[in-house]
């Protein structure tokens, strides 16, 4: 299991328990059948859901920035 899917899902889990008092987790043996397309792309739809980035989400999300 790489370390890139590793922090993909700690990202989605942060995300699904953006405004939840109890910590939302997923079952790390997914990463076995998920691609880092498939994370991203779950990422991506929950990032539109919640609406609002966090700090985190944003600095994260920098790294993908593409300098002009």
């Amino acid at each position: 299991m790489s370390n890139k899917k590793e922090e993909l899902l700690k990202e989605i889990e942060r995300l699904i328990s953006y405004d939840s008092k109890e910590q939302q987790t997923i079952n790390p043996d997914y990463l076995e059948y998920l691609q880092i397309d498939d994370l991203l792309s779950i990422k991506k739809s929950l990032l539109k859901r919640v609406g609002k980035l966090s700090s985190d989400d944003i600095e994260w999300l920098q790294q993908f920035k593409k300098d002009s």
